[in-house]
């Protein structure tokens, strides 16, 4: 079965910026979800981008967060701008809209000065 790795997470000031990666195991020939979840909160949909690259964004995010995907590289990204601290959460991603894959690890974001 296909296996995620997140990465690209961290300590960031309000106002910066960060790249996060999900790397697949295999061929990932699925719509794909960034996903993420703060202390004490349910897990929330971020972005989600289709087979054929088409993206949808959360009200909270649109305008700063910029979801794409290599299938060469089997890599799933999520370009994040204009952080701010109550974007601190883990992410993780998975398939869209049911999460067909293991949870991968996820990746740590703190937007804090």
């Amino acid at each position: 079965q296909v296996q995620l790795v997140e990465s690209g997470g961290g300590l960031v000031q309000p106002g910066g910026s960060l790249r996060l990666s999900c790397a697949a195991s295999g061929i990932i020939f699925y719509d794909m979800g960034w996903y993420r979840q703060a202390p004490g909160k349910q897990r929330e949909l971020v972005a989600s981008i289709s087979r054929g690259s088409i993206t949808n964004y959360a009200d909270s995010v649109k305008g700063r967060f910029i979801i794409s995907r290599d299938y060469n590289k089997k890599t799933v990204y999520l370009q994040m701008n204009s952080l701010q601290p109550e974007d601190t959460a883990v992410y993780s991603c998975n398939t869209y809209p049911s999460n067909r894959l293991p949870w991968g690890q996820g990746t740590q974001v703190t937007v804090s000065s």
